[in-house]
């Protein structure tokens, strides 16, 4: 009788073989960035350290002087928009955020139960996604009748209900600052709803791999519609709670009418001043990574403190 010495043949588990598939998946993505963006990356970290304006183009190329960290400075002390934009830009990222999360996950809540026409009712909401594609975008912007509807029906629309709103909040006693915020949210919704599509499918995957028999033993034991939620449905959505953050923000960062991809554009197709621009687009996207991080963190430390159905 002979027995096999442990350690003979390995096989990988579950988590790892996962593991291993997700990385084979993205791994396209992996090599494109490495091949065709890392170069440009660090070039323009490079430029955002270096004075670099029309003087300093010519058709031999870039010819670009190092001056530290003076485009940084400039950036926070010198230029007369940029602090107001980023604090305007941060605190829309926030609210955006925010209001899309709590409306994809509400709607992937209502989606999640069992009633008729339900994949008709989910092919509905998943429409945003396809129409905010690049090519209809492309069409509704270069279309004055397009938008001259689509002016008309956000104002309407957005005033009715943000004047309904507005009138109960203001009983509440809340202050102005919050009241202005509600109000942008408010009169924004239908962006906010077009930016929902991907996270209603991310949430509704992820209440579909709940087990059934989670819910069936709370409810045996007692346990409130709330408190199901908070035991069993938030933590274990909590990781795609995340992944939505994550998605939302750099979704939000890169949005046409963002005013300070708008003044970056700017600065560096019309004035030229690459250096200055380039200055401009790190500290921007140093501020985006600082979000998503303070984020996730947030995230954790909820998934820890509400704990799990046990």
């Amino acid at each position: 009788m002979s027995t096999a010495k442990p350690g003979k043949k390995h096989r990988m588990n579950v988590r790892t073989r996962r593991a291993v598939y997700g990385y084979l998946f993205i791994s396209p993505f992996i090599i494109g960035f490495l091949v065709f963006m890392i170069r440009p990356l660090f070039t323009s970290l490079w430029f955002s350290l270096c004075s670099l304006g029309p003087d300093q183009i010519d058709a031999a190329g870039f010819h670009p002087v190092p001056n530290g960290i003076a485009n940084y400075l400039k950036a926070f002390t010198i230029d007369p928009e940029f602090n107001r934009l980023m604090v305007d830009e941060i605190t829309r990222i926030l609210t955006h955020t925010l209001a899309i999360l709590a409306i994809s996950l509400m709607i992937a809540i209502i989606l999640n139960q069992e009633f008729k026409g339900r994949a008709l009712v989910r092919a509905i909401f998943f429409l945003p996604v396809i129409l905010s594609s690049g090519v209809l975008v492309g069409l509704e912007t270069n279309n004055s009748l397009m938008q001259s509807i689509q002016s008309a029906i956000q104002s309407n629309a957005s005033f009715q209900l943000s004047d309904s709103v507005m009138s109960i909040l203001r009983l509440s006693g809340l202050g102005t600052g919050i009241l202005d915020i509600v109000a942008d949210v408010i009169s924004q919704v239908q962006d906010i709803v077009m930016a929902s599509g991907i996270q209603i499918i991310v949430f509704l995957t992820g209440l579909q791999s709940i087990p059934g028999s989670l819910y069936e033993a709370a409810d045996i034991e007692g346990c409130t519609r709330w408190e199901s939620f908070c035991k069993i449905t938030f933590p274990l959505i909590s990781p795609l709670l995340i992944v939505n953050i994550i998605y939302s923000v750099i979704d939000f960062f890169m949005k046409t009418d963002n005013q300070i991809m708008d003044k970056i554009n700017t600065t560096m197709v019309v004035n030229m001043d690459y250096g200055f621009a380039s200055a401009m687009a790190w500290i921007y996207f140093a501020v985006v990574i600082v979000i998503i991080g303070v984020s996730s963190g947030i995230v954790s430390l909820l998934r820890g403190g509400v704990g799990t159905y046990e």
